[in-house]
């Protein structure tokens, strides 16, 4: 690669990271060790040899810039999910208050319509009394012509007063009921209103790290895209590799229960479909949407991001996980797959990519989480 070509790229790979500020720093692989130059032969018959790689450490320098690269953009796609998961919570949230807000109405229009026949009730009975021209008991009683058909008369006033004290009663705490649910929408609105907010924030950090990643690579050659793509790999397979030396597997024995096998095959129907930040399915997913929805179709519904999976799912020692058990990666729980046996997960990695089957030790794991382990 000629020199000017090489300060292009260092020059690209400057400029990026001198306007990224990460909010959570972080590789998602172990740094790539540098490949060992190719020897110069002593002699050479321009006849009959083919032209013998030069030993000028050009090789050497562009795995150096490769390198970097390499570790800004698995820093802008870590960035780039911890904004996702920020954003599918919202939108979680979004959706639950949305569902509060409507109940709300409900009741609302439930309790104004309870309060209109109490309403009815009340004037009916003033109505009545009306009739009896206001007059108390005691003039009732000497007025009347008939003792014994007043004091029936009179038990059956004190029954309606009782009623009709009951009646003002249930009236103030349809009032009051009504009161708090329009002060519960109020306060569900405001809710739905930061969390829109925070959404829009998420969405917008999300598009930024992507946009900022793919124009880190658009300033690659086609030698240096494939290159780079060697040096991913090989940074996976040394990752994966010091993890199976030490000799997890070994203890890793467990058997997929019912609800597990039904969501390994889910998860492994979707290999090769998209990934898509924010994404469900069923065309596209992000991880977080794809272990979920593998364990919706198992019958086992669970949160939607990573971060509540790893919350408020049952943990599990890495020793004792089973297939279809889901594997938590980084500190702060960024990254979520599905553990299906013999040291492989199945997840959807990072934007560009789609899902795939990888090693379960190509990522720093947090730890493991069983969506059935009741």
């Amino acid at each position: 690669m000629g020199r000017g070509r090489r300060t292009l790229l260092t020059a690209a790979v400057t400029v990026v990271c001198a306007v990224t500020v990460l909010g959570a720093p972080g590789t998602a692989f172990a740094s790539a060790e540098r490949p060992t130059p190719h020897p110069t032969p002593t002699a050479s018959n321009p006849a009959t040899d083919a032209p013998a790689p030069r030993d000028d450490g050009r090789d050497k320098d562009l795995d150096k810039d490769l390198e970097a690269v390499r570790t800004k953009l698995d820093a802008l796609y870590h960035d780039a999910a911890v904004a996702t998961e920020a954003y599918n919570a919202a939108e979680e949230l979004s959706k639950k208050q949305s569902a509060e807000i409507v109940d709300l109405a409900r009741k609302v229009v439930e309790g104004q319509k309870r309060l209109e026949e109490l309403k009815d009730r009340a004037g009916a009975a003033a109505r009545a009394q009306y009739r009896t021209g206001g007059l108390s008991p005691q003039a009732q009683l000497m007025l009347s012509d008939d003792p014994q058909a007043f004091l029936d008369g009179a038990g059956r006033v004190l029954e309606g007063e009782r009623a009709t004290k009951g009646l003002l009663q249930e009236m103030t705490r349809t009032q009051q009921d009504l009161q708090q649910y329009a002060d519960d929408a109020n306060d569900r609105w405001q809710q739905l209103e930061a969390g829109r907010k925070e959404k829009a924030k998420a969405k917008k950090r999300i598009q930024q790290r992507i946009k900022e990643a793919e124009k880190l690579q658009a300033t690659l050659e086609k030698r240096q895209r494939e290159r780079l793509a060697q040096l991913e790999k090989q940074a996976a397979e040394r990752a994966q590799t010091a993890w199976l030396d030490t000799g997890i597997l070994k203890e890793v024995n467990g058997k997929a229960s019912t609800a597990g096998r039904k969501a390994v095959t889910f998860a492994t129907a979707q290999i090769g479909k998209p990934y898509e930040w924010g994404a469900e399915g069923p065309k596209t997913f992000d991880c977080s949407g794809l272990t979920s929805q593998a364990w919706a179709a198992a019958g086992h519904p669970i949160p939607r991001t990573s971060q509540e999976q790893w919350k408020r799912l049952k943990h599990v020692d890495v020793k004792d996980m089973r297939p279809g058990d889901l594997i938590i990666y980084f500190d702060d729980a960024s990254h979520v797959a599905m553990y299906v046996g013999d040291g492989a997960i199945i997840h959807a990695p990072r934007p560009g990519r789609t899902v795939t089957l990888a090693g379960a030790g190509e990522m720093p794991i947090l730890g493991v989480v069983r969506p059935d382990a009741d």
